[in-house]
């Protein structure tokens, strides 16, 4: 991926306790992204594609439109921020995935969202 179309993505999990009901096997998380363009050229978020899994090792895959129901246009330099949810199985899980975006030039590229771990308080030491 060239220096001008370059998107770091960062994600805070948190458990969602009040809406969660272990006992149904119901874990819910909220997590809050960060998308920045750290690149030299403007892009705007198109798609997502996500991939959650369970302690079980089952997969829920998500895809669509932009995010929260809108398609972020990011200059360089700008963040766009968002909090969204997910439901699991088991008190842990992992989240991954990718955002696709079209830079102002017309360049179709990824923004990758690193793995990170969805877990219930004082599950993991």
């Amino acid at each position: 991926m060239s220096e001008k179309n370059k998107i770091i993505v960062e994600a805070k999990p948190q458990y969602i306790e009040a809406q969660s009901s272990p006992e149904d096997d119901r874990y819910v998380f909220a997590y809050t992204i960060t998308i920045t363009n750290v690149g030299t050229v403007p892009a705007t978020l198109l798609t997502r594609h996500w991939l959650i899994t369970d302690a079980n090792g089952k997969i829920q895959e998500v895809t669509g439109e932009g995010v929260i129901g809108e398609q972020p246009y990011l200059k360089p330099g700008e963040s766009f921020r968002y909090t969204s949810g997910a439901m699991i199985e088991t008190p842990v899980g992992v989240m991954q995935g990718k955002y696709s975006m079209i830079s102002d030039e017309g360049e179709n590229f990824k923004a990758l969202v690193p793995k990170f771990t969805l877990s219930i308080p004082r599950t993991l030491h």
